[in-house]
């Protein structure tokens, strides 16, 4: 069988995102199941090279999960015609420095969201790397997970009727690290080190809103800080300087009100940590990462308001789960898959750092509309 190597450059992926998501169970899987089949039927493997600046991790890291090469002269990575794909999961602030420096060598880009912490920032390396002809996305996993592959085949089917809403709740308790240790970094919760949930999570709203149901028009967002002080990774105490937490309403193209709450200080009680539901006339549905339940008109119960009576009815019952019907894959891998594709053969893809500059758009006009205590519109962008 004819193969063909594809060198790809990835930094930051010592962290638990860029290491587990990105490079194990994307790229090395996609090579140790013996690449992807191009159309003449040729097998694409993918090579990787680790970037980072501390030797001893990146070392164990290549020698963990068998990656031949591992260096910390991002430079001479660079610099080195048979890697073609540069790949970013590192520190937001320094991303659109990089990225610029890829697209300067020659590479083609993909990167983990946000591309940068400003619009215009963000704006300016997607027209750049317009202007220098590099292919160049953004990540976009929420979209491949099953749940949400299967509300939008239910959207696309026409099965709610007209939508008139959507209800997102995401999140969970995040511990504050004095007396339980926190599952998140420390840095997550200091908006001086890019901290912040309308910086993490309108990103991704964005995209799922415009791709799953339809686009953002307008936003208003309440934000806070529930928790003032928390422990870092060294039992130290400090200030928390960013959002935990923002509860938002979008404004939808078809007169839609979509309205997500985003929280690391709310403890869970649903069918996983984040769902979505959309109502419309004729059905609704209720997706999580992996399960989805739908309601269609003929079998929406009939309840009746009584305070003085414990109700009766079980509203679980009457809702049906949205067979799979197919093998779903990882969905970093399903997008890692579909960007060496388009890199190799100009396969399709839609995810373009102009998409990654919307999610900043977002969150963005989210931070203003806290500040100013108003509704932000968001102009079309272009570059």
């Amino acid at each position: 069988m004819k193969t063909q190597r594809i060198g790809i450059i990835m930094h930051g992926v010592t962290g638990r995102m860029g290491m587990n998501q990105h490079l194990i169970r994307s790229v090395l899987a996609i090579r140790n199941q013996g690449g992807i089949a191009l159309k003449d039927g040729t097998m694409l493997i993918p090579d990787p090279i680790i970037v980072g600046r501390n030797a001893d991790k990146i070392e164990a890291l290549a020698k963990a999960h068998g990656v031949d090469r591992w260096t910390t002269d991002m430079d001479a990575a660079l610099a080195n015609p048979d890697d073609t794909i540069f790949f970013d999961a590192a520190s937001t602030q320094l991303r659109p420095g990089l990225l610029r420096k890829a697209i300067d060598a020659g590479k083609h880009v993909y990167s983990e969201k946000p591309v940068s912490e400003g619009l215009d920032e963000a704006v300016d390396i997607a027209r750049y790397a317009k202007e220098k002809g590099v292919k160049n996305g953004i990540v976009h996993d929420k979209l491949d997970l099953p749940g949400l592959i299967k509300l939008k085949r239910l959207r696309d089917s026409g099965f709610f009727g007209k939508i008139l809403s959507v209800k997102g709740e995401f999140g969970y308790w995040v511990f504050e690290g004095d007396w339980m240790p926190a599952q998140r970094p420390s840095w997550n919760y200091r908006a001086e080190d890019g901290g912040g949930m309308v910086s993490d999570m309108l990103c991704h709203w964005r995209y799922v809103l415009d791709n799953v149901v339809a686009p953002v028009k307008a936003v208003s967002c309440k934000i806070a800080t529930h928790i003032p002080e928390r422990w870092d990774e060294q039992g130290k105490a400090y200030t928390a300087t960013a959002d935990d937490a923002a509860y938002a309403t979008f404004e939808l193209e078809g007169d839609i009100t979509a309205h997500i709450n985003s929280s690391w200080c709310t403890r869970v009680r649903r069918d996983d940590l984040v769902t979505f539901q959309i109502d419309g006339t004729h059905g609704s549905a209720v997706a999580g990462l992996h399960k989805c339940y739908s309601q269609h008109r003929v079998n929406t119960p009939k309840p009746v308001w009584n305070p003085d009576e414990p109700q009766k009815l079980d509203f679980y019952a009457g809702w049906d789960e949205v067979p799979d019907n197919a093998v779903l894959d990882n969905g970093f891998k399903v997008q890692w898959e579909q960007f060496l594709r388009h890199v190799v053969e100009d396969g399709p893809w839609a995810y373009t750092l102009l998409e990654g500059a919307k999610g900043v758009q977002l969150a963005q006009a989210g931070y203003q509309s806290a500040r100013e205590r108003r509704w932000v519109d968001l102009p079309d962008l272009e570059v």
